[in-house]
Order: structure tokens, then sequence, then C-alpha cells
């Protein structure tokens, strides 16, 4: 369960999130908005990238402000632009960096680092080098970095706004398949049809809030 109560967000005396109260227990949630809406923002808080002005967001009962780190382990964030997240030169390094951090065995983190791979269709990746790859291949490398880890919630903020429709089918289709719950901020209106609950922000605050088809029809509404 994901519980925002009360919660703003100010940015050099701007308020870019107002007063946002919200239980998200749904498993599939779709995140909609204008540019500059505070759809971003609101991604941002729910593994502690960003906290609250006021208010708070406690994720599975923990505080984001209180304990980040352990939120972290429980919230994947997935970015617009692979090249945020992406550290090492090759695709299994890179895809191997955070299991290291919790000191695995060597084998271990190979079993888990292949098994991944393979899910995301980077079998014999391995050992390419980041830049040689297509911007397709590197989010699913830095999707992979995030999926490798296990995570109970999956925040994806526009993850195919780069992409061509035919990387935009593949990065869809991995999200299609996440069994934890999910939160997808998107400009894609279609990839959220199956979606449990779609939410939109307009101005920093929530304008509406229901299932995809109601949720999308209020957005084009005032997006024009």
């Amino acid at each position: 369960m994901i519980l925002l109560s009360g919660v703003s967000v100010l940015r050099a005396g701007r308020r870019v999130l107002s007063d946002l109260s919200l239980a998200l227990p749904e498993q599939r949630i779709g995140v909609i908005g204008s540019n500059g809406s505070g759809k971003s923002t609101f991604a941002r808080l729910l593994n502690g990238l960003i906290l609250p002005t006021s208010g708070s967001v406690l994720v599975g009962g923990i505080d984001t402000a209180r304990d980040a780190k352990a939120v972290r382990r429980k919230v994947g964030f997935v970015f617009q632009n692979p090249d945020n997240q992406i550290v090492y030169p090759t695709v299994a390094e890179d895809v191997a960096f955070g299991l290291k951090r919790e000191r695995p065995k060597q084998a271990e983190i190979e079993e888990r680092v292949a098994d991944t791979l393979a899910r995301h269709g980077l079998t014999g990746f391995e050992n390419r080098l980041i830049h040689e790859l297509s911007g397709g291949e590197r989010q699913l490398v830095a999707l992979a970095g995030v999926m490798v880890m296990r995570p109970e919630v999956l925040v994806l903020d526009e993850p195919t706004t780069l992409l061509d429709r035919r990387n935009t089918r593949r990065i869809a289709a991995v999200v299609q398949g996440f069994k934890g719950q999910m939160v997808l901020v998107t400009h894609d209106l279609g990839l959220l049809a199956d979606f449990d609950r779609v939410l939109v922000f307009e101005g920093g605050t929530l304008l509406a809030d229901g299932p995809p088809r109601e949720a999308i029809a209020a957005y084009l509404a005032v997006s024009g």
C-alpha cells in the first residue's frame, strides 16, 4: 500500500504539488498529465528521490522521509532517459551493480543477471558496450538493472517517450509481465487500457482519479 497524506512539494518557492492525499492499493496505476503538471514529481516521491515539503509518503508503512533507503529496497525506479541511471560500461556490469551492494555470492549474481537479461530479451548482450546500444536497448538494460533487484513496487517515469514503436512494444511487454505493484507515468495513453486506476495531474493538483476510460476522458477534455 502506498499512502500519501497532505503532501505538498515546493521548489524555488513554487508549489509543484499541492495538498495531495491518496491511498494506492491497486496493482496497476497510471499517471498522466501535461508537461509541468507535477506527475514526475509525484513519481519521485514514491521512492524518496524527492521528499515532501509537508505531509508524508508511506510505502508499505515506511516513511520515505525517515528511511529512504528501506523504501528504495522496495521500490524500483526507471527514468525516462536510461543514461540517467546506467553507470557501468558493459551490460552485465551495469545490471549487476545493485546486487553487488547486497553482497551475495558471485554465482548468485551471475545467475540473477543471466535470468534477468533473458527475461528482457538481452541474452548475449552481457559483454556489449552500453554506448554501442540503441536507445531501446539501453532502456531495456536500465529496466533490467531495476528488475534484477526484485522490487515489490515498480515506478516508471515515461520509459517509452524517447523510443520508436518497436522498442516501445518491447518495453510494454516487459511492463505487462511485472507481477508486483506498478506506477506508470506516460504520455502513451494506449498503455493504460487495462490498468486498475489512472491519476490525472494538472497544475500540481489531482484533476481526475478513476478507471482508465473516465480519467483519460477528463485529461483529454483539458488538454485539447
